[in-house]
């Protein structure tokens, strides 16, 4: 299939750009295909990663160069600080923002991360309830002395859904739900995410890599980022307060590097505790898209034969839709 052959953007939907999705496990090769296709389809890329919104994390995220991105243009990457809180909320406005801009200038839009959350606050109909640190922060007092188990059972009064489905020592969830209600007075449930596009011409590509070849490139990529300096940047990250952040810190790799540098943990145990870590990742990664059955998969071991495949079913994926409306 040649470029021009393969524009669903601007033949098969002129009047509009499809939405395309690159969507999978940590190490499969999302980014790589994402840069494919949008030198394919005039496309740029919109991160769906939530730690590479985190300006310095750039190792240990395995976010792209500006080498490697091969003038493709980029958005929300390094837009936090390290100190900052990570808001799936405001990733929704900002990722919708870029889409609509991207459309704007009559180019593709390509999400593509493996942070489901924030893939499914894009693409999907979803809306999240407001919070209030005040209303929070009386609720967390009231579990700290009366116990999470009270505070189920005013739940189970005010929201009875709710508390069928959140246990009953669950404090951080209780009090969500509970200040949920307060706030909106609508029941939690009401908020949780629904398998409903936004926009129907989102398209989700998933890349699957089988079990054995995915662990031996995770192994190979931590070792790798061992080797480009990940220590070193983690001590520069320090200097502008990782240790203090709240999200940044504990992500993986991250993690294990302030436990090396506090002297609590060896450098193996780090190296191992961060392969082990992006393994359990990988098993909620892909527990979180398989069930979602919008997804396309494709074969990440494919090689150089992935992009056509992935042009391939963009394609089909455009014309089905139109053929059935005919």
């Amino acid at each position: 299939m040649d470029a021009h052959a393969a524009q669903p953007g601007t033949a098969a939907a002129a009047s509009r750009s499809p939405l395309i999705a690159v969507v999978g496990a940590t190490a499969t090769g999302k980014s790589d295909l994402a840069i494919a296709l949008a030198e394919q389809l005039d496309g740029e890329v919109i991160n769906a990663d939530a730690l590479q919104l985190y300006r310095g994390m750039d190792i240990g995220t395995a976010k792209v160069t500006a080498q490697e991105r091969r003038g493709v243009r980029h958005h929300l990457l390094d837009v936090l600080e390290v100190t900052q809180e990570a808001s799936v909320s405001a990733y929704q406005r900002d990722a919708r923002a870029a889409a609509a801009e991207i459309r704007d200038r009559g180019r593709v839009p390509i999400l593509v991360g493996g942070s489901g959350l924030y893939v499914r606050a894009a693409l999907d109909d979803i809306e999240f309830p407001p919070t209030d640190p005040a209303v929070r922060s009386r609720l967390e007092e009231r579990a700290a002395q009366e116990g999470p188990e009270a505070l189920h059972r005013e739940l189970a009064g005010t929201d009875p859904e709710a508390a069928r489905t959140i246990g009953h020592h669950d404090t951080r969830r209780i009090v969500r739900a509970l200040e949920v209600g307060e706030l909106t007075g609508r029941p939690f449930a009401a908020f949780l995410p629904q398998p409903r596009y936004l926009d129907p011409g989102t398209i989700q590509l998933g890349l699957r890599l089988e079990r054995p070849l995915l662990h031996a490139r995770i192994a190979a990529r931590v070792q790798r980022m061992v080797d480009q300096g990940l220590m070193e940047e983690i001590r520069a990250l320090c200097d502008r307060g990782l240790d203090q952040g709240l999200t940044a810190r504990r992500a993986i790799g991250y993690e294990q590097g302030l436990a090396v540098l506090a002297g609590t943990m060896s450098c193996p145990d780090a190296i191992e505790g961060t392969i082990t870590g992006t393994r359990r990742l990988v098993r909620k990664q892909d527990t979180w898209f398989r069930r979602d059955p919008r997804v396309h998969w494709l074969d990440a071991a494919l090689g150089a034969d992935l992009v056509e495949h992935a042009l391939r079913q963009i394609e089909s994926s455009i014309i089905a839709p139109q053929r059935s409306q005919s």
